[in-house]
């Protein structure tokens, strides 16, 4: 029988925490935004800071930096890793 791995959203990782993406929610125009900046299902992002209020979270994706807001964070579905 497989263990099915964890699965939480982008906003729930902590600092230095890197996790796979595997699926994108929201509206179709906020799901495009976010494909275009590299966060497509299968990639690696790491939260590399937080603002001093917890919004919004720096990511690293493909080698740049992305900042997203917390309320944006909440509809990405990550493994973290």
């Amino acid at each position: 029988m497989a263990i099915d791995p964890v699965r939480i959203t982008l906003d729930q990782l902590a600092r230095g925490q890197q996790a796979v993406v595997v699926r994108i929610g929201g509206e179709r125009t906020l799901r495009r935004r976010l494909l275009d900046m590299g966060l497509v299902s299968g990639e690696t992002v790491t939260l590399t800071a937080l603002a001093p209020l917890g919004d919004p979270l720096e990511l690293t994706v493909k080698g740049y930096r992305l900042s997203l807001r917390k309320a944006e964070a909440r509809l990405i579905i990550v493994e973290p890793a």
